[in-house]
């Protein structure tokens, strides 16, 4: 057809079409740059939602490093002073995407990813409010997946997980429901798994190894009294020399001497 440009896997042809031509190249694409620069975005949540369903959520721990590394949907540049409540809101939705591209994220984490870019309380909370009703954003879920994350993956006790939820900043009750998967026995299995995992290797006197293994344990949230008696028996049952060693040591007595063991205050990564 006259006028019309054969396409190829390179685009159109760099020659336009004739003034009248009923036919032209197609429309160029939302979001791509224009001439002058600038960006169109997505802005509806319902788009925003969907591009976070698409590259594995937010509500567990999907898999978002490759959308981490392109951008995330509806990126543009940072406004400067002045800009209208659109484009403030405009910038926060943006701040919040590239945040949940990297790991999902607690509302409060969020809040203070805003506050440092210079968006304001008011629109800050509008943002957070409506990705709280669609799900982009959800504490409880956040809760329940870091505590199910990091006590299979590193071994912390519900101490430590607790201490973690609360520096992001998770509601003490939505932890304390979250916490609820571990109970006593969970944590006591976990602790004999540590120790045993960890005498493979451990060198020196039974006493020596005896005191860092407990310390190890207290480190990742666990009571003196599961501490000390994990370690009693892995060492009982490692050999005859750490058997009489154990057998001297009264579990009890001993956690209610060292009540004072706290985990490190320190994150745990």
């Amino acid at each position: 057809m006259t006028g019309r440009r054969a396409r190829t896997g390179r685009g159109w042809d760099a020659s336009p079409p004739r003034a009248g031509d009923a036919d032209g190249p197609p429309r160029p694409r939302r979001g791509r740059r224009g001439s002058s620069g600038g960006v169109s975005s997505p802005s509806a949540d319902a788009d925003a939602r969907r591009d976070l369903d698409a590259r594995g959520g937010v509500d567990g721990w999907g898999d978002v490093d490759g959308w981490a590394a392109a951008g995330a949907p509806g990126a543009e540049a940072p406004r400067g002073t002045g800009a209208s409540p659109r484009d403030e809101a405009e910038l926060a939705r943006e701040v919040c995407l590239r945040q949940l591209a990297v790991r999902p994220r607690t509302r409060a984490e969020l809040a203070a990813a805003l506050a440092k870019r210079g968006i304001s309380e008011e629109v800050s909370a509008g943002v957070l409010d409506r990705y709280d009703e669609v799900g982009i954003i959800d504490d409880a879920a956040f809760a329940r997946a870091w505590v199910s994350s990091r006590h299979a993956g590193r071994g912390l006790a519900r101490r430590a997980l607790a201490n973690e939820l609360r520096r992001r900043g998770v509601d003490g009750e939505v932890a304390s429901e979250a916490l609820g998967v571990l109970d006593e026995e969970t944590e006591a299995e976990t602790a004999r798994a540590l120790v045993d995992r960890k005498l493979r290797t451990a060198r020196g006197e039974p006493d020596a190894v005896f005191r860092r293994l407990v310390g190890m344990l207290a480190r990742k949230g666990y009571p003196p009294g599961v501490a000390i008696r994990a370690v009693k028996d892995a060492l009982a049952a490692q050999s005859a020399e750490a058997a009489e060693f154990a057998d001297g040591i009264d579990a009890d007595a001993l956690a209610d001497a060292e009540g004072e063991l706290t985990p490190d205050s320190r994150p745990l990564d």
